[in-house]
Order: structure tokens, then sequence, then C-alpha cells
């Protein structure tokens, strides 16, 4: 590891420095100075440095493409730091790869899950690190330790030996805590850890990561949502371009410097709204039915409307507009553009303006192998052809002028999407719905993993769409979010909308309470919610 860090201006050196110096905890168990780290000789971290101690929850915020991943790969082993050194008990730290760094005691645990579906819940918790003699696995010892993890995470009644394939995503991703848990780690660290989690499981989370701070476990966290942050942090630490540029405790700073930190500006609203006229029915709904849900939907969207789908999981929210898509067959009931059928098939809605952007960009949303000018101009190839021959230049324009626009963070547009932060993913599958000319956007949490400047971005976007008449319907498990964008929010309950009303008759307690099997209409069912405790959250797969 590199011992002289790269060269920073006057007014670099003018930021906030590290979280560090004498405490009262005695020494920290993990210490880093001047970490950085350079691709293609560019450096996408500099100078960054905090201490850990032991039971401390340390916060990692900033915006995509900040630097955050990159830093927490280097933590964990999977990048070798350019610049900079690291210490663990206050000996050298400089992990050879992941396994190296969990063998020694920091954990990581990524957003995207990294199981074997085919494995056992045994196999995958003790992946890597096998108890055996000669050669053989002692499976009684393995499954005594998997049962024990399991018991603290609150999963003490799962079988050890069920598939992984078999669970939900919920489940999965304690599964993926689960594995840290067996290696003994002194240092995890969280990256986006609730993104897949019912809010049961992140009640959950919450009390698990409480549990392992009281017994000495340090707790590195990123989330972008703020209300995460003071809940499980005490202290936190900004990136922005990859350098640090604020710390310190959270009890002393207010949500609008840790944003303003952030995005380098002050953000006035984090929800800002872009006037806007709703016209006259488009997209009508009568008694629309699939096989595994929605049933029975009677629904319109208007000319101009952001219209709001909330519910549970499980309400049946994803299926509804996969079945608005095309993806999931209708077995009953009608779908109507401007009065007149939709055709069944995906082609031919996409051709009647229809577009959608799913929840799983991993599995389904966009192909992570393929450049971000195919995967922003594939929805509606025939845009940029002319006598069955792609125009290679118009695509290239096209895609160049979107990047900007939606402020994708890369090399370039030739750059594999898999390549970029899940939140510039995100702005590639929006970007490819302005590409194909939609005119009905189907958003499914349109926002995942989008930090809260980029957010803001997004949600002018959606009122500009709005305002040159395009109609979206937006599923979205963050119900500030629908409260500050949508015109209307409709209530899904066991795959049936139960309440559809002006936004301005809802209040988050009367969304859950009409999520949960009411109307809506009192907010007493909703009212053993604990404020401490964020947004509900979506499942990262299978469809809700």
């Amino acid at each position: 590891m590199r011992t002289d860090p790269p060269s920073r201006s006057s007014a670099d050196s003018s930021q906030p420095p590290a979280v560090r110096g004498d405490d009262p905890r005695g020494k920290p168990i993990l210490a880093a100075q001047g970490l950085g780290k350079q691709f293609g000789g560019t450096w996408v971290l500099e100078e960054v440095g905090f201490d850990l101690h032991p039971g401390e929850s340390l916060a990692i915020v900033g915006e995509n493409g900040a630097g955050k991943s990159t830093l927490m790969k280097i933590l964990s082993g999977a990048h070798r730091a350019d610049a900079g050194r690291m210490t663990l008990d206050g000996r050298p730290f400089d992990p050879a790869d992941p396994a190296d760094a969990l063998a020694r005691g920091v954990a990581m645990i990524y957003q995207e899950l990294s199981l074997a579906p085919d494995l056992s819940v045994e196999d995958n918790v003790m992946l890597g690190q096998e108890r055996h003699r000669f050669g053989w696995l002692r499976r009684g010892e393995q499954r005594r330790k998997v049962r024990e993890v399991l018991a603290v995470l609150g999963y003490g009644d799962l079988d050890p030996r069920r598939r992984v394939a078999e669970l939900s995503v919920s489940v999965r991703q304690m599964i993926e805590i689960a594995r840290a848990l067996a290696a003994e780690a002194r240092v995890v660290i969280f990256d986006e850890p609730t993104s897949s989690l019912t809010l049961p499981d992140v009640r959950r989370l919450f009390a698990v990561i409480d549990t392992l701070r009281a017994r000495g476990v340090a707790i590195l966290y990123i989330s972008h949502f703020l209300e995460e942050v003071r809940r499980v942090c005490e202290s936190y630490l900004v990136l922005r371009d990859g350098r640090q540029v604020d710390s310190g405790e959270l009890s002393s700073t207010d949500d609008r410097r840790l944003v303003a930190s952030m995005v380098g500006r002050d953000v006035d609203e984090f929800f800002p709204r872009i006037p806007h006229e709703v016209g006259e029915d488009r997209l009508t709904l009568r008694d629309l039915s699939s096989i595994d849900g929605p049933y029975d939907v009677n629904l319109t969207v208007r000319r101009g409307e952001i219209l709001g789908i909330a519910g549970l999981v499980g309400a049946g929210r994803t299926e509804l507009l996969r079945a608005l898509m095309g993806l999931e067959p209708a077995s009953s009931g009608s779908l109507l553009l401007d009065g007149k059928p939709l055709g069944a098939s995906i082609a031919g809605r996409i051709a009647r303006g229809l577009g959608m952007v799913s929840e799983d960009r991993k599995s389904e949303g966009l192909a992570l192998g393929l450049p971000i000018l195919e995967n922003a101009t594939l929805g509606r190839l025939r845009r940029f052809s002319r006598g069955g021959l792609l125009l290679g230049s118009e695509r290239r324009r096209t895609t160049e002028r979107l990047v900007e626009s939606f402020r994708v963070r890369c090399r370039g547009i030739d750059q594999p999407v898999g390549e970029l932060s899940g939140g510039n993913q995100q702005k590639v599958a929006l970007a490819r719905l302005a590409a194909q000319d939609a005119e009905i956007l189907l958003l499914d949490e349109p926002t995942r993993g989008i930090d809260v400047g980029t957010k803001a971005e997004i949600y002018r976007r959606l009122g500009a769409w709005a305002s040159e008449g395009r109609s979206i319907v937006m599923v979205s498990s963050y119900l500030p979010e629908l409260l500050g964008t949508c015109d209307r929010i409709a209530v899904m309950s066991r795959g049936r909308i139960v309440a559809v009303r002006p936004v301005a008759e809802w209040t988050e307690h009367a969304i859950l309470a009409a999520a949960i099997g009411g109307d809506g209409s009192s907010s007493d069912a909703a009212s053993d919610m604990p404020p401490a405790d964020p947004r509900p959250h979506s499942s990262d797969g299978p469809p809700r």
C-alpha cells in the first residue's frame, strides 16, 4: 500500500478533519489514515480517514459515486488501497482479499445478495469458513454454529438444511448477516442492508445491530435514508467526489447540513413539485385480475397525473405493474388506453407508449454486461433505425445527452452498466424511458438506492414529465415520497385496491391503516408503528 497520498489543493485542506483524536473509549479497533484509490490514473478516493471504536456505529454517507463503495471495498479486502494505511487493533491491516479480511474480523454485508441459491442455509453461512477434519466436513458442529447465529437474528426455527432458493428475499438477507456473525466479526460493514427487508425484518435488524454493539462489535453503516442513519449510528463521515468533506456527531448535526455536505449545495426542497395539470382518463383498468394477483382492480390513470401505489410487502403492487406492462398475463378483466384495448404483447404495449422500470434492476431491469449505450436505447431501437439499419451516431448523441441530463457518473457511454454504482444504474434505467418516449411510465421503487440530492432531481423530472402530459404510476415503500410527489395515492391490501384518494386526504398513518386492512379513515391501526423506525421497506427480487 502506498504511503504518499495524492496531493490536494489548498481549498481541500480546509475540509473538516476525520473522526479522530483522543477518546475516552481508548484505542480504536479499526483506524484509517489518508486512504486513496485510483483507477486508470484517476483518483476516485483521496485522503479519507477515521477512527472506529468497539461498540461504535459510524455512518458513511454521500451521493452515488462519492466513493462510499470504493472505501468499503478497501476495508473489506475487495480492493487494495493505493495510498494511506489502516490498522486493526493497532496492527497494520491490508487484507489481500475478502476472505483474508473476514478471517481477521472484518465482514462486509453487500446490498446485492451474494448467496449460492442451490446450497443450503448451513453451506451458505459457513462458506469459506467450513469446519472440517481430515477433509471431511464436521456437519454437526457446523449446524450447531448456524443455529446459534440464526437464533441471535430471530430465526432460530429456520432449518439449516433448507435450500436458500426456497426462502424469501428478506430471509436471504438475514443469512448474509448470519455469515458475518458465524465468523465472529469484530467490525461489520452494512451497505444499504434494509433494501431487501420487510418492516418487521428492519426492526429485527436494528435490534441485532444494537446487540452487536453491546457486545463490542463496531459498525460501519451506509444508507441513503437519514432516518436509518440516525436510528443506527452516533457519528458520521461524509464523502463527496471521493473526498472526505465533513464528519462529526449526529446528535449535533441537522439533516440540512448533512444533505448540503453530501451534494455540495443547500437543498431547499426534498420533494420539489413542478406545476402540472391533470387531464382526461388515459389508462383504464376494469376488474383486472391475474392468477397470483392483482384481483378485480378498477382504476384510472389520467393524463399528466402522478399516481402513487402504496401497500405492505405482498400487497400486490409489483404484480399490478407487471400486469399493466404485460409481464404477467391477465386472467380476467380489461385494460384500455385512450378507450382502446391494449394488446397482450409487451412489444405492442411499448409501441403504444408504455414503459416500465423494474425494482429488480440486477435480474431484469438492466443488462449489466452491456454498455450504457445499449441499455439506454434498447427499449425502442426502431427510433434509431432507418431501412433496417441502426443509426449509430444518433444513438450515441441521444445516450450522451441522457447521461448528462440524468447526471450518470461514468467513464463514458461505452462503460458496462454493471461497473456503475447502484444509484447510477437506476439512473440509466430511468433514462431508457426517456429514450423510448414512453407516455405511460410504470415505476417500481424508482428512487431505490439513490442519494438524497439525486432523489430531488428525480422528483423534479417526474413533475416535468407530468407537465408534458405523461402519466406516471409509481410504486414506493417510502411514504414521504408518495405524499410529497403524487397527485393521488391508491392503497393495495392482499392484492386489491382498497382506497384511492387525492394526496391531500392522506397521512402516513392513514396509508398504513388502509394497507393492513382498514379503509384508512383512522390512524389507530397504525399506532403501534414506533417513530424511530424508518419507512416500510421493499423487497429486492421477486414481485410483491
